[in-house]
């Protein structure tokens, strides 16, 4: 019997399922937004946050616990610069989860999980896909 037991295991052992969210926590604070499963993504986010909680305060211990899920230190040092400043008054919920669409392959349920106040590059990037349209408009 189950009881109690916590987490998802996704069919994989437990060292394989710890590399794989590694990969993707890394992958996410790289590009910010990271397009997953609706499952993983649910359990991607309170490592995310707790992440992102520990490097709100800026000391060497919580680098240490930082690098020790993010094996790759230029991601770490964005973290800490840049993601983790923006949420000094936010006193939680960083993250969003956004369901998509379903994958064609095996009709899986797909979401984007991504930061709720996105850096000025995504922003800007938003913001001029958008353009094309408003100058279409303006045509008329």
């Amino acid at each position: 019997m189950r009881h109690r037991v916590a987490g998802r295991q996704f069919g994989r052992d437990s060292s394989h399922r710890s590399a794989m969210f590694r990969s993707l926590i890394t992958s996410f604070f790289e590009h910010e937004r990271i397009e997953t499963t609706t499952m993983k993504a649910k359990e991607l986010r309170p490592m995310v946050e707790k992440l992102i909680t520990k490097a709100r305060e800026k000391n060497v211990h919580h680098l240490r616990e930082v690098l020790k899920v993010i094996r790759d230190k230029d991601v770490a040092f964005h973290l800490f610069d840049s993601i983790a400043p923006r949420f000094t008054t936010r006193p939680g919920g960083y993250t969003r989860i956004t369901k998509t669409r379903r994958r064609i392959g095996d009709g899986a349920e797909m979401a984007v999980l991504e930061l709720v106040e996105l850096g000025e590059s995504l922003s800007s990037k938003r913001a001029s896909s958008s353009s094309p349209k408003e100058k279409s408009e303006e045509k008329k």
